[in-house]
């Protein structure tokens, strides 16, 4: 089945190795795409919850799909996350065409872009990273709790519904919370002259113009794959949120290349790319001195 011919893809917040990621889902939507670029916004593997005992085949089968798309030409990057914080240690390091960055500055079209996970805002983070693990355990067990709701609710026939979701809506703090992070990386991307700005981390997917008396941006979230299944696609000049759950996708299955190809293969075929030079991925002077002026910048992490 023909694919569908896309100059940008970004995904964030799958949480690869936790009950809540809907791998299976991915690999269709990754199945059905043939993006030039295809952005990973942080947290793709939740090392935070990493366990032995629970990194199903489908959740593997993701990893395979990703390396498999950047040894078929598509350049490929890997923006670190706070639970995928361990690989921050390795930014800058790149095996052909694909890429561990913190961040990345890119032009589209003429349009500064910047995109970097979203977690340097998050002061529970910075602070009490304990607290924040605590939270995300009890997130995935929420997530699990709600799974099982809705399996009852499909046998009665019944609609789903997220649990997180309305937990989220009804809680004027976590309301706040979202509003806060999105303004401030608005207001950010608008004082370093971004024409885009596209974060992660929230789980809220979102395209609006933001405006304040120094100018306007475009912020960006590209939702998640635990609850919203989303990804923002950008095509023609134009972006779009993509819903999986909107969209009357048939079945497409694993590349039949990739079934008989093992990943030391997979990863040895990406090596003989030459890489891209158009792509900055260091913070400019500027937007190093209004991090710091707010107390964002972190060492050795970057946003």
């Amino acid at each position: 089945m023909k694919k569908r011919k896309v100059e940008l893809a970004v995904i964030s917040d799958v949480h690869l190795g936790t009950y809540g990621c809907h791998a299976d889902e991915l690999i269709t939507y990754l199945n059905s795409i043939q993006p030039k670029k295809l952005i990973l916004n942080g947290d793709i593997i939740d090392i935070w919850q990493f366990k032995k005992r629970y990194f199903p085949p489908s959740h593997l089968k993701v990893l395979r799909k990703i390396i498999g798309m950047a040894s078929k030409g598509t350049e490929v990057f890997y923006i670190t996350g706070n639970h995928d914080e361990m690989l921050r240690k390795f930014a800058d390091t790149s095996m052909g065409n694909l890429k561990i960055v913190n961040k990345l500055v890119m032009d589209l079209d003429g349009k500064k872009t910047w995109i970097f996970h979203g977690d340097v805002f998050d002061v529970s983070i910075k602070n009490a990273k304990w607290l924040a693990k605590l939270g995300a355990y009890g997130y995935d067990l929420l997530i699990l709790i709600n799974r099982l709701i809705n399996w009852f609710l499909h046998k009665l026939g019944k609609e789903k519904f997220s649990l997180s979701k309305k937990i989220k809506n009804s809680v004027k703090g976590a309301v706040k919370y979202i509003n806060d992070f999105e303004s401030t990386a608005a207001d950010l991307a608008i004082e370093n002259h971004y024409d885009y700005v596209i974060c992660g981390h929230i789980h809220q997917p979102k395209k609006e113009i933001y405006e304040n008396r120094y100018g306007k941006t475009m912020y960006l979230n590209s939702g998640d794959w635990v609850e919203n299944l989303t990804a923002l696609e950008y095509s023609f000049k134009r972006w779009k949120i993509y819903h999986y759950n909107h969209d009357k996708l048939s079945p497409f299955f694993m590349d039949e290349d990739l079934k008989d190809m093992d990943m030391n293969e997979l990863i040895a075929s990406i090596t003989d790319r030459n890489d891209r030079s158009d792509i900055k991925v260091e913070p400019t002077q500027n937007e190093s001195k209004s991090l710091d002026k707010q107390g964002l910048a972190q060492d050795g992490d970057g946003v």
